[in-house]
């Protein structure tokens, strides 16, 4: 038996195993039992799941500071009652009889269960990512990472990372793209949180945000302590007049492919914007977040390569790869670089970074453009199969917003009415839908009945079946 010194020592390094650990220290004669007893509680108290695979004798005697035989006996005498089970060359693990009352963790992503069609935008078709070239770059990277890019990343993202990003955003949106400005984050939420968070540090209250526009935008800055004021468009985008009576000296906006009307702002509207920054020494937030997939329209650059020292450029992989990667990136005027860099670190230390050395390496190897090329060519037709079916379904109804993104907005004819309550009635036939009135803070009263429906996530023949749906439900 190791003395108790050599024991005490054993145990400190045994955090995986901390429940036994009591067990472990009890007086010799009573070990056994003791050791015995504490699996048995922790397999009935739900601690140790049905499924879980336990260390071997050896192992666990060693981390305990045990004898291996006290370990097989234990290991034993609870299969033998049921509460493990174990097989030659298979190992020891928790078994089936026992049914610990155990809470089950929720799962609160957004999600619409039970629905027979689901036109809520926001979700790009997950089964385009590209597992196979992705796994095949992971590998590569896991083999040759050096061990120093295992430790805490630079805060603003790996070097190789930025600098690709550079490049591609340069190359495919005509952005201003310094690395030493790029800042990689974990989607436009997170860079909406760091500038709202540095823009009340530097005693802004208030932000503007369009109108209608992204619900999410109201509740993140919020949480950084920045009112939302709701500013008006017109067909050039953001309408000039409320945004100079307004007093915001900072705006979210989505010049490229406004969210959720579709119209691209004018260039006279982006010149307007950008000298209305830079008399009230404001700043202008650019969320592309759909920029890179356009159908019957030339290429909208972004706003951010007109004037990089007034506008904060944000993206993400959320629509081209998948939101589940968390990845993203926001590029910021040099007089707000330190400030946001010093927010994340503290926020999270960096992201990442084998997830950054992978994304980097997709980049660079052509990899990522030959992805945009494929959910282009995809989200084409999917945008195709939508306008068909409306018009078939839904005759005298106006789409709108269709030259570009991954939703369009469908007016319907006022027989349909009244719009509010079209949610409601749609869900209860099975279909999920999202309407304009949704997405603005104001209630017009116009009468008017209109849609937001997302497309990229739903087959071409599941987009025909889901109008015929709606207009089976809005029918009766």
């Amino acid at each position: 038996m190791t003395s108790s010194g050599t024991t005490r020592g054993s145990l400190a390094g045994s955090a995986a195993w901390e429940l036994l650990l009591p067990a472990a220290s009890a007086p010799p004669r009573t070990r056994g039992r003791a050791l015995q007893e504490a699996l048995r509680a922790a397999i009935r108290a739900g601690r140790l799941a049905p499924g879980t695979r336990l260390p071997s004798s050896r192992d666990l005697s060693a981390d305990l500071g045990v004898s291996r035989g006290l370990v097989t006996e234990a290991y034993e005498q609870l299969t033998a009652e049921g509460y493990l089970r174990s097989g030659r060359g298979a190992g020891t693990w928790v078994g089936d009889a026992v049914r610990a009352a155990r809470p089950r963790a929720r799962d609160l992503a957004p999600r619409s269960p039970g629905t027979r069609a689901d036109f809520v935008p926001g979700t790009p078709d997950l089964s385009l990512f590209p597992r196979a070239a992705w796994a095949a770059v992971h590998r590569t990277v896991l083999a040759e990472a050096p061990h120093h890019e295992l430790g805490y990343p630079d805060p603003r993202g790996l070097p190789r990372l930025r600098t690709a990003l550079a490049g591609l955003l340069a190359r495919r949106r005509g952005v201003v793209a310094d690395p030493e400005r790029l800042v990689v984050v974990s989607g436009v939420a997170q860079a909406t949180a760091l500038l709202g968070s540095v823009l009340h540090a530097r005693g802004m209250r208030t932000i503007g945000v369009e109108e209608p526009g992204s619900p999410q935008h109201g509740t993140l800055y919020a949480a950084a302590g920045l009112a939302a004021v709701p500013l008006p468009l017109d067909g050039d985008g953001l309408a000039l007049g409320p945004l100079c009576d307004s007093g915001v000296r900072a705006v979210m906006t989505t010049p490229a492919h406004q969210y959720p009307t579709g119209i691209a702002y004018s260039a006279r509207r982006r010149t307007e914007l950008l000298d209305w920054a830079r008399a009230v020494d404001g700043l202008v937030l650019e969320d592309d977040y759909d920029g890179d997939f356009r159908y019957d329209r030339a290429p909208v650059g972004a706003l951010q390569g007109l004037d990089p020292e007034r506008v904060a450029y944000l993206g993400s992989v959320s629509k081209s790869l998948a939101p589940g990667l968390r990845l993203g990136w926001l590029l910021v005027p040099g007089a707000l670089a330190e400030e946001v860099v010093e927010r994340k670190r503290t926020m999270d230390l960096g992201h990442p970074s084998l997830d950054q050395a992978v994304f980097a390496r997709y980049v660079e190897r052509g990899d990522y453009d030959r992805q945009l090329r494929r959910c282009q060519r995809a989200y084409r037709e999917r945008r195709d199969a939508l306008v068909a079916a409306l018009a078939g379904h839904f005759p005298g109804a106006r789409v709108s917003g269709i030259a570009a993104g991954l939703h369009a907005i469908a007016e319907l004819p006022e027989r349909y009415g009244p719009e509010e309550d079209l949610p409601e009635r749609l869900a209860a036939a099975g279909v999920a839908v999202r309407s304009l009135g949704a997405c603005t803070h104001t209630r017009t009263g116009d009468g008017r009945v209109r849609l937001v429906l997302g497309y990229a996530h739903l087959s071409p023949a599941r987009i025909r079946a889901g109008v015929g749906l709606m207009a089976e439900a809005l029918g009766r």
